[in-house]
C-alpha cells in the first residue's frame, strides 16, 4: 500500500516570526519518488518533518490520500524515517534494530520472518547479529533502511541517508536505494542538497529557496528550462555560466546582447523568444550558458545560430573523460544570492548609524533574500568598475567543456562558439525570460 501526499498553502515559523516554510504547494502521487533540493537552510527537512508529524504545520492543510492529516499523531500515518545520522540503538544488534519497531506496534508477534526476508532484499543476512559499533557506515544506513522497510510503511522519508558516507559508497547505495524504492513502489520523499543525487534519483525535482518552493519538474525539465537563475545555478555540474548583459535592439541593425568587451549576436530572421527580447532593449539581462552551450571553434566551423567570441585561458581542469577550461571573457559574472557572496567588505567599526549592528544587518539582509525575489543583478550607481571575484571563486568568467584533445595553456586566446539555441536569458529579478516561460515545449516527448 501507498498513499498520495498533499501540500497545500504549508507555512512554518520558529523565533521571531521568520518563516522557514513560506506557503509550500506541492502534490505527491501514490509511488512517486519525489526530491527536495536546495541549500542548507532552505527548510526542506522542516517539510519532511511536518509531513512525518514531527514539526506542527503553523499554517495550511496536509492531505493524505486526500483526508485532512494536520493533527494526526506520527504513529498514525504510517511513514518510516531513514535519517542521515543512521539513529540505530547502540545496544541492540542488526536484528534488533530492524525488529525494534515491529515490536512496539505489534506487542507480542514475533518479527523474525519478517526482519529476515528484509535482511534478504538487503543482502545483509551476515550482519543481523553484529552490533552497530561493529559495522561500517554503509552496512549502518542498510539497517536502517531495513528498519524502515520492515515497517511495509506508505511513505518512506529519507533526511539526507547518504551524506555522512564517502563519494563511492554514496554512489552504489544511490543506485540501491532507487532499485528499491521502484521494487517496494512506495511513494518515497527525499531530502538532499546535492544535486547529482537529486537528478539521478528523483521522478520529480522540488526546488526550495529560502522556504519559498522555486520550480517542480521531472530532472530533466528543471535542468534544460529552470524558472529562473537560482534554479539554473543550483543545477547542473559544472554551474551554469551567468553574465550581465545589456539588449541591443537597432531598428536597422542586428540584434545583439552586450557582454561587455564582446557582444552575442542573434542569427536572423529572429526566432519568437528573441523577437520578444526587444523589449528589453536597453536594460541589463542576466545571460545563462550551460558549458555543453559553448564550444571551441573559429568563425570557418561555425554551424548556422553560433556566435563567435573570443576568450583567454585562466585555469584547465584535466577531467580525464573531459576537460573543463575556465575563460575570461571580459564579462562581469552574476552573483547569486544563497549560492554565492561578494568579497566581504574590510572590516571597520561593527556599528553603523544606517544598518545597526553586523548581526542585524545579516539578520535583514538574511529576511530579504527569504521573502524577495531571485535578485541578481543590481542597478549600478555609478560608472562600471570591474568587480573582484568572490571568496574561493575560480579565475574567469566562463567555463567551457572539451574533450582532452585540446593542447590548452595559461593565457592563450581561444575562439569560441556559441550556440545561440541553448542561451538563456534572465531579467534583473532572476525570473527566466528567454526562452519564453509561456511557451515551454513538451519534454516528455
Amino acid at each position: 500500500m501507498t498513499r498520495a501526499i498533499s501540500l497545500h498553502d504549508v507555512s512554518k515559523s520558529y523565533t521571531r516570526g521568520v518563516r522557514v516554510v513560506d506557503r509550500l504547494s506541492l502534490d505527491i502521487r501514490p509511488g512517486e519518488f519525489l526530491v527536495l533540493l536546495g541549500p542548507s537552510g532552505c527548510g526542506k527537512s522542516t517539510v519532511l518533518r511536518m509531513i512525518a508529524g514531527l514539526e506542527e504545520i503553523d499554517e495550511g492543510e496536509l492531505l493524505l490520500d486526500g483526508e485532512h492529516a494536520n493533527e494526526l499523531l506520527p504513529a498514525e500515518r504510517r511513514m518510516a524515517m531513514v535519517f542521515q545520522n543512521f539513529a540505530l540503538y547502540p545496544s541492540m544488534t542488526s536484528r534488533d534494530n530492524i525488529g525494534f519497531p515491529l515490536r512496539i506496534e505489534t506487542p507480542g508477534a514475533d518479527p523474525r520472518a519478517r526482519v529476515e526476508a528484509t535482511a534478504r532484499m538487503l543482502g545483509i543476512e551476515e550482519l543481523l547479529d553484529r552490533f552497530p559499533g561493529q559495522l561500517s557506515g554503509g552496512e549502518r544506513q542498510r539497517v536502517a533502511m531495513g528498519r524502515a522497510i520492515a515497517r511495509r510503511p506508505t511513505a518512506f522519508l529519507m533526511d539526507e541517508p547518504l551524506s555522512n558516507l564517502d563519494a563511492k559508497l554514496r554512489n552504489h547505495l544511490r543506485a540501491e536505494i532507487s532499485g528499491l524504492t521502484r521494487t517496494l513502489g512506495v511513494t518515497t520523499v527525499y531530502v538532499t542538497h546535492d544535486q547529482a543525487e537529486a537528478m539521478s534519483l528523483g521522478d520529480r525535482v522540488a526546488v526550495l529557496r529560502g522556504g519559498v518552493l522555486q520550480q517542480v519538474g521531472t530532472p530533466r525539465t528543471v535542468y534544460a528550462l529552470p524558472r529562473n537563475v537560482f534554479v539554473a545555478a543550483f543545477i547542473g555540474t559544472p554551474r551554469i555560466n551567468l553574465l550581465r548583459g545589456v539588449v541591443r535592439a537597432p531598428l536597422d541593425g542586428a540584434m545583439t546582447i552586450s557582454l561587455g568587451k564582446q557582444f552575442l549576436r542573434l542569427p536572423e530572421p529572429l526566432s519568437l523568444d528573441h523577437q520578444l527580447l526587444r523589449v528589453q532593449q536597453g536594460r541589463e539581462v542576466i545571460v545563462g550558458l550551460r558549458s555543453e552551450a559553448v564550444r571551441i571553434g573559429d568563425r570557418s566551423a561555425a554551424r548556422p545560430g553560433e556566435a563567435l567570441i573570443t576568450g583567454l585561458v585562466e585555469h584547465v581542469e584535466f577531467q580525464g573523460h573531459e576537460v573543463l577550461v575556465h575563460f575570461n571573457t571580459g564579462s562581469r559574472p552574476a552573483v547569486v544570492p544563497d549560492l554565492e557572496a561578494p568579497r566581504p567588505a574590510p572590516a571597520g567599526r561593527r556599528r553603523r548609524r544606517d544598518g545597526g549592528t553586523v548581526l542585524e544587518r545579516l539578520r535583514g539582509r538574511a529576511g530579504a533574500l527569504r521573502a524577495g525575489p531571485v535578485v541578481a543583478v543590481e542597478e549600478s550607481a555609478g560608472p562600471a568598475v570591474e568587480p573582484a571575484p568572490p571568496e574561493g571563486r575560480l579565475p574567469g568568467d566562463l567555463i567551457v567543456r572539451t574533450t582532452p584533445d585540446y593542447a590548452l595553456r595559461h593565457g592563450m586566446q581561444v575562439p569560441l562558439l556559441v550556440d545561440i539555441a541553448h542561451l538563456f536569458v534572465f531579467d534583473q529579478h532572476g525570473d527566466r525570460i528567454c526562452p519564453a516561460p509561456a511557451r515551454l515545449p513538451d519534454l516528455e516527448e
